[in-house]
């Protein structure tokens, strides 16, 4: 019951902070913050607590992870069965699932008569065979029901609602509802009123755009967890669902609305016009083309910055080093050295954040929930998952801080998404360029926040004994 009253005064702590950093700390948005938080708790009562709407949840999972192994049928002929096994399907007498489960769990043996055990490969989980196909996959089908006009109308209802609720502008709302299901892409909906647009507006749309996921990624962050957290992938999208309101909120806070937006109080019309309409195998080949791009920049991502942080941690490594000298300042100067790395510092920053989320109150699961938070700051959500995913499986984290801390880390919320996102709405409307990279960084820490809040919303629903997990 502690840690669900943290979760909950935890919410509007985070708007404290938020607020502490306000351009206008006088110019409060009531409304907006009410609506937002009231929504973030009603939907986190259907997703946790509700029976219907908490199976529903799992049902959802079980589509979306029908998919994710569908992704794995192009891959697994481009790479064959080594690198993408398929665990329906013997391969040999000792078969690929029994082969899958060897290479995951205990050194490699090789066993007489099976092919993959004869290849002498140990290779486990291979991420660039594994899940920056799904990238490719997922991009391609989201293209495909987006040009069959499938999204659009659920995109419409969330955007409308969120207009309604809240009183934000309607392109703020559209970007949001359309954030749900792509990234950066959702502002070419807006593309004719960002020319025009307020300070406030833009930072909202940045903010939303940090704060969720686009479901292109989906499979990224759900398969490592899949084994300990079934339905993870259903409470991904229940995520970033939750984390659009919360961006609203927190942006609005940080960047109060000074001026009057051109779409207040109605919805931008987003059907596609005749000329722009592809064919379902157009779309399906063009979608998978530009997956294509975001799996190479994805990888060419963690290459340079996990590359750049053990480069450094190799750097506090040789000062650690330093402990051994028989001089005092240099041996002083080693034993600080030996608990510094990057991983350590971003977990003490975000500790007090983590905190707030009330995912534990025991030292050993805080610290470790709060690196984990942390390092998605610098590295992107992706080696933060994998970590979570080890934790949980070697039972040193608790299954409310596997959900809460797979809730929060469900964003766009780090340094290299800056460069994405406002290179790309810079790049829709080139003259607001100034004004979008000043924005930038508030909308950054907006989007952080707004994912610890929806970690907030998870801690104060979960439950030991609900059925969440999928199980």
């Amino acid at each position: 019951m502690a840690l669900r009253l943290i979760s909950l005064l935890g919410m509007f702590g985070l708007c404290l902070i938020a607020w502490l950093g306000s351009e206008d700390r006088r110019q409060v948005p009531w409304k907006v913050i009410q609506w937002g938080i009231g929504i973030q708790l009603v939907v986190g009562m259907l997703v946790f607590l509700l029976p219907f709407t908490r199976e529903l949840v799992v049902w959802l999972s079980s589509i979306l992870n029908a998919l994710i192994d569908a992704s794995d049928a192009g891959a697994r002929f481009l790479f064959g069965p080594i690198f993408v096994p398929d665990p329906n399907q013997s391969v040999g007498p000792a078969g690929a699932g029994r082969w899958i489960a060897r290479a995951l769990t205990q050194p490699f043996t090789p066993v007489p008569g099976d092919r993959l055990g004869a290849a002498n490969l140990d290779l486990g989980y291979v991420f660039a065979f594994r899940s920056l196909p799904q990238v490719v996959f997922f991009a391609a089908i989201f293209s495909l029901l987006y040009n069959l006009g499938v999204i659009q109308p659920v995109v419409r209802v969330f955007a409308r609602f969120f207009r309604w609720a809240m009183n934000i502008s309607g392109a703020e709302a559209l970007a949001g509802g359309a954030n749900i299901f792509v990234g950066i892409e959702s502002a070419i909906a807006i593309k004719p009123f960002l020319e025009r647009m307020t300070r406030s507006e833009l930072c909202a749309i940045l903010a939303s755009c940090f704060g969720s996921i686009a479901s292109t990624v989906l499979g990224i962050y759900a398969v490592p967890l899949r084994p300990t957290f079934p339905a993870i992938a259903g409470h991904l999208m229940s995520a970033s669902v939750l984390t659009i309101p919360a961006a609203f909120v927190l942006a609005k806070i940080l960047v109060p609305e000074q001026g009057t937006p051109e779409t207040l109080g109605k919805v931008p019309e987003i059907d596609i016009a005749e000329d722009d309409r592809q064919s379902p195998m157009d779309s399906l080949i063009l979608g998978a083309l530009d997956g294509v791009k975001m799996a190479v920049g994805i990888a060419a991502a963690l290459i340079a910055i996990l590359g750049l942080i053990a480069l450094l941690n190799l750097v506090f490594a040789r000062l650690a080093s330093l402990s051994t000298s028989d001089i005092g300042l240099l041996s002083a100067i080693g034993q600080i050295f030996s608990i510094i790395t990057l991983q350590n510092i971003m977990g003490a920053l975000f500790l007090p954040l983590t905190f707030l989320t009330g995912v534990s109150l025991d030292w050993n699961e805080l610290w470790l929930s709060s690196q984990l938070i942390g390092r998605r700051f610098l590295e992107t959500a992706i080696p933060p998952y994998i970590a979570l995913a080890n934790a949980s499986a070697e039972g040193t984290l608790s299954d409310r801080a596997l959900v809460i801390v797979s809730y929060t880390l469900c964003g766009f919320a780090h340094l290299p998404s800056v460069g994405i996102f406002v290179g790309g709405l810079a790049g829709i409307v080139p003259s607001r360029r100034k004004d979008i990279s000043d924005i930038a960084w508030k909308a950054l820490w907006a989007g952080t926040l707004a994912t610890l809040m929806t970690g907030c919303v998870a801690g104060i629903f979960f439950y030991e004994g609900a059925a969440v997990l999928g199980r």
